[in-house]
């Protein structure tokens, strides 16, 4: 796969509910946006391009010597943000990967960004994305905690059968705590986001749900460990002292 071949788009918005304007905060002396942008760079897939509706993020990104395009501010989720930046930036189609990076993955990995692609090698993949067996008790029942129910394919990945907030599967054996990072095709993006919301992913509140239910195939790349995800004033002060300079 070429480089001008994947385009990484990461979204990003100041309306947090739980953190407003989380990605300009402050980690290690650099706006958290800035962090998510270097790993993504690092992951040397191909360009990166921050998806905005606010003028302060933009020149963030851009002072940091990163790409940002303005979007609406009225999209409802960040695959219909990507899908907007992808047209701006690209009308020409010329890449045929999109993956979404969500803007508040501060210490995500650069290699799990590469282990995100791997699945597309299957043409019979439509989406890609990853997940980490679960390690900690507590998260087993913690409905914040998205689990993947998947049937194994070959070693470290899975088809992606149900996504849920449930405690699933049940019985014994592994159970999958679901990363929110996809690797769509281009033709697949444009279909997921013209899609109407599905009648579980509703239920479930989780996105990724319509896909399936249009019988979308979604596999899962299985990595190491979760990636630090900055939702709350806790989670900021976690990133801040994971990445705070030795």
């Amino acid at each position: 796969m070429a480089k001008n071949d994947v385009l990484i788009i990461i979204p990003a918005r100041m309306a947090s509910t739980r953190l407003p304007g989380k990605p300009l905060a402050d980690i290690a002396g650099q706006p958290m946006i800035v962090h998510v942008l270097r790993r993504a760079e690092a992951a040397a897939l191909g360009p990166v391009v921050v998806a905005t509706d606010s003028r302060e993020i933009a020149a963030a990104v851009e002072k940091a010597g990163g790409k940002a395009v303005m979007t609406r501010a009225d999209h409802v989720s960040g695959s219909d943000r990507i899908f907007e930046a992808l047209n701006r930036v690209d009308p020409q189609g010329r890449a045929e990967i999109i993956v979404n990076v969500q803007g508040d993955l501060p210490t995500i990995s650069p290699d799990d960004l590469r282990a995100a692609l791997e699945p597309l090698a299957d043409p019979a993949v439509d989406i890609a994305t990853l997940a980490a067996e679960i390690t900690e008790p507590s998260e087993r029942s913690n409905p914040n905690v998205v689990k993947v129910v998947g049937s194994p394919v070959s070693p470290g990945r899975l088809r992606a059968l149900y996504f849920t907030r449930a405690t699933a599967p049940s019985g014994d054996g592994p159970l999958y705590h679901h990363i929110g990072l996809y690797a769509y095709r281009r033709a697949a993006l444009k279909r997921f986001v013209e899609l109407p919301p599905s009648p579980l992913e509703l239920r479930e509140r989780l996105e990724q749900l319509r896909a399936l239910e249009a019988g979308m195939r979604i596999d899962v790349a299985i990595v190491a460990s979760v990636p630090l995800g900055v939702d709350t004033p806790e989670d900021l002060a976690a990133a801040r002292a994971k990445l705070k300079p030795r």
